[in-house]
């Protein structure tokens, strides 16, 4: 898949990212990347992919042509809340049983 010039100011928006930024962390001119979101101009297919790798580096994750357009969204952090609800976990403070007579617990 690659880079369009919508996917990258979006992808970059999600990171609040500048293009200096990108343009560190991908090793690319900044003025190519500012021609390129202008639309004046192309990059070389090498380019793209590093722009596009650096920006998933930062979090990215490019969505494909679906029927509803190309897009990007942040990818979920390891360091999330775990949401995983086929656990229960009781904390010790929420023990004691507050229900009322007769309603069951």
């Amino acid at each position: 898949m690659s880079l369009t010039s919508a996917q990258c100011r979006a992808a970059r928006a999600l990171l609040a990212w500048s293009q200096d930024d990108l343009s560190s962390a991908a090793n690319v001119a900044k003025a190519t990347i500012a021609n390129f979101e202008a639309g004046k101009r192309s990059p070389y297919d090498r380019t793209l992919q590093d722009m596009k790798h650096a920006l998933e580096a930062g979090g990215v994750i490019f969505i494909p042509e679906n029927g509803g357009g190309a897009g990007v969204r942040l990818a979920k952090r390891a360091n999330s809340i775990d949401t995983n609800e086929t656990e229960t976990v009781q904390y010790e403070e929420y023990l004691e049983n507050d229900a009322p007579p007769g309603a069951g617990g």
